[in-house]
């Protein structure tokens, strides 16, 4: 099969649908990988084929950040972003699909891939990084993961759903009637029954381990596989960090990803204060919006980039925003890790990893002092939290999300093309 996947985002959002690529073609399909035009070095250097998208997926990562862990705000931003460059991000997109048998997207492509996917008269399938447009009365959304709301969770998933789905309407019909080529006639919502077509799989790449299957989820159409990873067998670190981690004790790994922050140099300093004080060695990986001191701590190492998959096993721990893609990582290491959740669903996952055991509880940003996070580094040596993050890294070591979604992904295309639905298309 021709295979085209799409996705927009950070690396975060980028990397497991590379791993997924890479993955659909060593199983003999032709897969085209379309994001964000900074991602395109890295996605061809794996021997893919990449399409370029428009657009700075920083500042999206600026808007997140401003909507904190609010879902709501989360959809609005990546709307107001998207719709902002849709006209040049779909003419990419439709370039990339030409000739495709199947469409895997991303959460920002949910309805717009699938309505493509029915233009087409081919399969879709998403797959989803975080717990979404799967009602549940096991957990509230991932824009709430404080609040306990019993059996009003499954509505408040449904409300969210409605607020996606609406909203992303209201945009895409304006958009259509500017350029009426570019765009399909209609929308259609990939998870509703619409004729002969198949229900479109639903595949959350994360592990039972950290987020059990709720029996709420026991439809044909969901999946949770495990999480994709990338790994990086031909790195080679360089000098300094070879010899940084030869030169004492494994280090702590900070690391806060493509967040973005106006109070990146406070939270910084309160961080390295905090383990120099607890005499801990560190390698600080500052990311889109990280700072640098002009002159680093003695026991420090300020580095522009390590792959998560070599560094963080050599690490005694790790802190972290909670994005999706790090705190996986984090947990395949085995190492604990200490989440400081920035926005979009950190708050939850840092919720999640705490709540099976292999982390303390998570630092909201807010609340990042000098003094809670020794409390935290603390908590995390405990022999409690090393035992169960180095066994929950061996349970996910064991799985294999890639494997299952490929096998998943021809199962349903399989399936489709019996029922006939690509000649309805």
């Amino acid at each position: 099969m021709k295979i085209t996947l799409l996705t927009y985002g950070s690396r975060g959002d980028v990397q497991p649908f590379l791993a997924l690529a890479l993955g659909l073609q060593n199983a003999g399909h032709r897969v085209t990988l379309a994001a964000p035009q900074r991602f395109m070095e890295l996605i061809r250097s794996y021997g893919i084929q990449g399409a370029p998208l428009p657009g700075d997926p920083e500042e999206l990562s600026r808007l997140f950040n401003h909507a904190g862990g609010n879902l709501v705000r989360m959809v609005r931003a990546m709307q107001d972003h998207l719709f902002r460059i849709a006209p040049g991000v779909v003419r990419a997109a439709r370039q990339a699909m030409h000739g495709a048998d199947l469409l895997v997207h991303s959460f920002a492509f949910t309805t717009g891939a699938h309505s493509f996917a029915h233009e087409l008269g081919i399969p879709d399938v998403s797959v989803q990084l975080f717990p979404v447009f799967a009602p549940t009365r096991a957990f509230a959304p991932v824009g709430m993961p404080e609040y306990r709301l019993g059996w009003l969770n499954r509505l408040s998933h449904q409300v969210y759903t409605q607020i996606f789905w609406r909203g992303g309407n209201a945009g895409y019909y304006r958009l259509r009637r500017s350029a009426p080529a570019d765009f399909p006639a209609r929308l259609y919502w990939p998870f509703r029954p619409n004729g002969s077509r198949p229900l479109t799989p639903l595949v959350f790449a994360c592990s039972p381990v950290v987020l059990s299957n709720p029996p709420d989820w026991n439809l044909p159409h969901i999946h949770q596989v495990g999480y994709f990873f990338l790994d990086s067998p031909n790195y080679e670190p360089p000098g300094e960090l070879r010899r940084f981690l030869q030169a004492g004790d494994p280090p702590v790994c900070l690391t806060f990803g493509s967040m973005i922050n106006r109070e990146a140099e406070g939270i910084t300093r309160a961080a390295l204060h905090a383990l120099d004080a607890a005499r801990r060695r560190v390698i600080v990986l500052p990311g889109w919006g990280g700072w640098r001191p002009d002159r680093p701590p003695e026991n420090s190492l300020f580095l522009e980039a390590a792959p998560h998959d070599w560094l963080f096993p050599r690490c005694q721990m790790v802190i972290h925003h909670g994005g999706a893609g790090t705190t996986a990582a984090g947990l395949r290491a085995g190492v604990p890790s200490i989440l400081v959740p920035h926005a979009a669903d950190q708050p939850f996952w840092g919720r999640r990893v705490a709540a099976i055991g292999a982390a303390p509880p998570p630092i909201p940003l807010r609340r990042l002092t000098v003094q809670s996070l020794a409390n935290a580094l603390a908590l995390a040596d405990s022999q409690a939290i090393r035992r169960r993050a180095a066994q929950v890294g061996q349970l996910i070591c064991a799985e294999n999300g890639v494997v299952r979604a490929v096998a998943l992904i021809e199962a349903h295309a399989t399936a489709f093309h019996r029922s006939g639905a690509g000649q309805s298309g």
